[in-house]
């Protein structure tokens, strides 16, 4: 298999201590609502939800989950479906999508480049898990929401310097700055909201100076052995087609894990299948410029 990019397969370090639950209420922007720290991180209880006047009433699945073994879907896909970038967006998305990557989670097609991300684990467990009324209810809920982009794209020839935490960039101790070379870095522009599970969380993501440009290009180019741009199947708006995903809006970090999992044949079934001869050949300079281009539109 192909050397990775760390920068999009990121890789928590060894557990340290948790932050203790001191009682306090914490609070987030433009919410009334508040929650305890062990609130936020009780994987078995109801999601954290800071907003729910964004979205419909949740089915118990995505809101509760189902003790012990499955995870509420919002916890972390969030209650307005916006994700995060150590996982995926799933406002809007087709309900038939949805259903289609659950069970290519539960056959064993996208185990992922990286199999010490903890993120990929515990979909492929769910997806064994959950019951095809429960899949049912989830694809629909999150089909109906209206997908909301959260991430700013910046063009620079500098980030700053970052560490891995929650499974996801930030920034380093005393950051400083270091040249972006072939990388995008995003991070949350408020690392406590994160934390938090704020469904509104800010994302900055860093991407080389041209790079959305050259993205347009290659997004809109016919590849010499294919039949098709990436607009062919997406739509001309990249906001998808029929039961193909958007691209629009996504978070970067997410797109280059998926091209990346299909260029290594890691991300298998019949709808991959389609997609191995028009990345084949893409270099990992060509995939930091598609997903910079496809990151800046509007979802």
């Amino acid at each position: 298999m192909a050397e990775i990019p760390g920068w999009a397969f990121t890789v928590n370090p060894p557990a340290g201590h948790p932050t203790p639950d001191d009682g306090r209420a914490i609070h987030v922007p433009d919410s009334a609502i508040t929650f305890t720290r062990t609130q936020i991180t009780n994987l078995a209880g109801p999601v954290p939800d800071w907003h729910p006047d964004e979205h419909p009433a949740m089915p118990p699945i995505v809101a509760k989950g189902r003790a012990p073994q499955v995870i509420a879907c919002a916890y972390c896909h969030l209650p307005n479906g916006a994700g995060r970038p150590e996982n995926a967006s799933l406002a809007g998305l087709p309900a038939g999508y949805i259903k289609q990557q659950m069970q290519a989670f539960r056959h064993g097609d996208r185990p992922g480049s990286e199999p010490k991300r903890l993120p990929q684990t515990l979909m492929i467990a769910l997806a064994k898990d959950l019951t095809e009324s429960e899949i049912d209810a989830a694809a629909a809920y999150f089909a109906a929401l209206k997908p909301t982009s959260f991430v700013q794209v910046i063009e620079t020839a500098t980030v700053p310097k970052t560490m891995v935490a929650g499974w996801v960039l930030t920034l380093a101790p005393g950051a400083g700055t270091e040249p972006i070379g072939n990388r995008i870095i995003e991070i949350p522009e408020d690392f406590t909201r994160f934390e938090n599970r704020d469904s509104r969380t800010p994302y900055l993501a860093y991407v080389p100076v041209g790079s959305i440009q050259r993205g347009a290009e290659l997004v809109t180019a016919i590849r010499a052995g294919t039949a098709q741009s990436c607009i062919s199947c997406h739509g001309p708006d990249l906001k998808g087609l029929g039961d193909i995903p958007r691209l629009a809006g996504r978070s970067p970090s997410f797109l280059m894990r998926q091209l990346v999992d299909l260029r290594n044949g890691v991300r298998t079934g019949a709808t991959s299948e389609l997609m191995k001869p028009v990345i084949a050949n893409l270099t990992d300079a060509d995939l930091v410029s598609i997903v910079a281009y496809l990151a800046s539109r509007e979802p």
